[in-house]
């Protein structure tokens, strides 16, 4: 373990601004939330500042146990989860739940970075980490979780660009997936047909199928430059917008505290991304570039979907904003991620591997 006085400044500055943002927008209309998700933080914290101490190469031995592990809960969730809004996505345990499908992002970093280290990649082990990754995509797909799916897709995706695998196989991948996207879509359920149908057409049905997309489009605009003022944004007080303090809470943000907050969170953001990119750069092994460019890809992915189905750019799929959503599954593992990354900045012994010197970041 590392010393403890190996603190990583920049992810702790974007993160601490990024969940006090979203503290204060929720207080702003439950103060029990608001409580929670303060709780939520501060047990996402610990596990940031005990695994970036942890050298991350030193566990690979249990990673496949927590493979694993999370595999056994998505499988528990089809049969011990409590129903709501139609999905299967939480396991009671007590005073809280647990949304398994968030944490199976971090485990499965891990497991592909373990998986891609020292490997080829061959289009054997491009079909192998694909199954590794298919019964977590499944098994999440079943709840139904379409938004967590394509997150672990991306996340599939952005390691094997870490893995250096070349640009002629990334394009056949991209050409087979375009065309099994029409089986696909004989596999989503009704809801998520119309989520993708309004957003081509919202007008056609503004208090039906297109209801989300609208109020939401509506919030954003309506906050201006400067915003209404927290807790004055008329379309989520009025819960006019669905779910302003989960999948909508930046459009909710973006009606109180207008255009200059919208910018500042997405700023945050991209300081942040930046940062990931800079330590994959100075990376000295194989293994942290691929849980650094695991963790990039997630947040990348999370961020721009979730932000461009708020601002009326990409098809509503129900993806949290990282740090900034309510919810204490989502937070605690996106905390778990920064702590990873965190882990491999800090590890800055020996020279940099043949795999980051190829990345002129």
């Amino acid at each position: 373990m590392k010393s403890l006085t190996n603190f990583n400044f920049p992810i702790s500055l974007a993160s601490f601004l990024l969940v006090s943002i979203g503290i204060l927008v929720i207080f702003s209309s439950s103060k029990e939330l608001a409580i929670q998700q303060s709780v939520f933080t501060v047990i996402g914290l610990v596990f940031f500042f005990f695994v970036s101490q942890i050298e991350l190469s030193s566990i690979k031995n249990l990673i496949k146990p927590m493979y694993i592990f999370i595999f056994i809960l998505l499988m528990a969730v089809l049969v011990l989860g409590f129903e709501t809004r139609g999905s299967l996505r939480w396991i009671p345990l007590g005073v809280f739940n647990v949304q398994p499908s968030e944490f199976a992002k971090p485990i499965l970093i891990l497991f592909l970075a373990r998986f891609w280290s020292g490997r080829l990649p061959s289009w054997q082990n491009i079909f192998k980490s694909l199954l590794y990754s298919a019964p977590f995509i499944l098994l999440i797909f079943k709840q139904p979780d379409l938004g967590s799916a394509l997150t672990i897709v991306s996340i599939w995706l952005g390691m094997l660009f870490a893995a250096q695998v070349s640009v002629k196989k990334l394009l056949i991948l991209a050409l087979v997936f375009t065309l099994i996207i029409p089986i696909g879509w004989s596999f989503l359920h009704d809801y998520q047909k119309e989520r993708i149908t309004s957003f081509l057409t919202p007008g056609s049905d503004p208090l039906g199928k297109g209801y989300n997309l609208i109020q939401s489009t509506i919030a954003v605009g309506s906050g201006e430059f400067l915003g209404r003022g927290l807790g004055r944004g008329t379309q989520s007080r009025l819960q006019f917008l669905p779910e302003f303090r989960t999948d909508f809470i930046f459009a909710s943000i973006a009606e109180e505290m207008g255009f200059v907050g919208s910018v500042l969170i997405l700023s945050l953001y991209l300081f942040l991304l930046a940062y990931f990119l800079r330590v994959a750069q100075r990376v000295n092994n194989s293994f942290n570039l691929l849980v650094t460019v695991g963790v990039l890809s997630m947040f990348l992915f999370q961020v721009v979907v979730n932000i461009g189905m708020n601002v009326g750019l990409l098809p509503i799929t129900g993806i949290t904003l990282p740090l900034i959503s309510y919810g204490g599954s989502s937070l605690i593992a996106t905390f778990l991620s920064l702590g990873m990354v965190a882990s491999c900045a800090g590890n800055k012994k020996g020279i940099k591997s043949t795999h980051a010197k190829l990345y002129n970041l």
